[in-house]
């Protein structure tokens, strides 16, 4: 089982490990991750595995929100993110 965290704001020093910390606190592990800094905007895409994780998605955006509360944070099954995506 797998999710899709979309973290996007203005940038700052320490965002990426900010969210990985906050994933690694959860026991949910960062498999694949894309970033970009778009003039003075931040935009990330990171695919975790929930498999372990212990708590549910609800909490872990809380946690997320909590530990980066400047950037806007979506949290989404994988199944939910495909069938979101899919044409």
């Amino acid at each position: 089982m797998k999710a899709v965290i979309t973290v996007i704001g203005k940038d700052m020093v320490g965002i990426l490990a900010k969210v990985s910390g906050t994933c690694a606190d959860v026991n949910a592990n960062v498999v694949e991750v894309t970033q970009s800094i778009l003039q003075d905007y931040f935009a990330m895409i990171m695919l975790i595995d929930i498999q372990k994780m212990n708590c549910d998605l609800e909490k872990l955006k809380a946690k997320l929100e909590e530990n980066v509360p400047s950037m806007q944070i979506h949290v989404m099954h994988e199944d939910i993110f495909n069938s979101m995506h899919r044409i």
